[in-house]
């Protein structure tokens, strides 16, 4: 059973005030920069730049983290991850770095990003802006900046879908009924 919670208005009014909240947040603009979590924060990183070049007229610099070999969780998963490309063609030293990602589950993939980007570089801090905070943390990690908090059971969960993908925006509540 499906359930859209948010459609592609939605979606773009949440990454308008998340890009708004990230500026307010971040004054010098020279020393920010957005990388996504492959895959669906890459998109959402890339749109959020976009917003923020719109509305101060600034480039951030925006790359991509692939995360699949930091997972904590590689050992025990059936199937070998599918690597994809890290693209981040600016120094990150001493930058603050906003971690972008679709959806925060148990934190687990930003703890993972967070161990890859250090093995990269030594940002001043890093950030965390998502789309979707569904809770269920199990490691101490909190966003700085979400677009919707989206309480869950265990046995929701919670697809993005985005236009880069080649399917129209939208977010759903996925039930699964064991």
């Amino acid at each position: 059973m499906k359930k859209e919670i948010l459609d592609h208005r939605d979606i773009d009014r949440a990454l308008s005030r998340i890009a708004h909240e990230i500026v307010e947040k971040n004054r010098d603009l020279a020393q920010l920069c957005l990388i996504g979590i492959q895959r669906g924060g890459v998109h959402l990183a890339r749109r959020l730049a976009g917003k923020i070049r719109e509305y101060e007229g600034h480039m951030v610099p925006c790359g991509s983290l692939d995360i699949s070999l930091y997972r904590d969780d590689i050992n025990i998963r059936k199937e070998q991850p599918v690597v994809r490309r890290t693209e981040i063609d600016f120094d990150i030293n001493d930058k603050t770095v906003i971690l972008v990602d679709d959806v925060l589950f148990t934190g687990r993939s930003i703890r993972a990003a967070m161990d890859a980007l250090m093995d990269m570089g030594r940002p001043s801090r890093i950030q965390l802006a998502v789309l979707i905070d569904r809770g269920h943390r199990e490691l101490p990690i909190r966003p700085d900046f979400v677009g919707k908090n989206v309480p869950t059971s265990l046995k929701e969960i919670i697809e993005v879908q985005l236009r880069e993908e080649g399917i129209p925006d939208r977010v759903v509540i996925i039930t699964r009924d064991n």
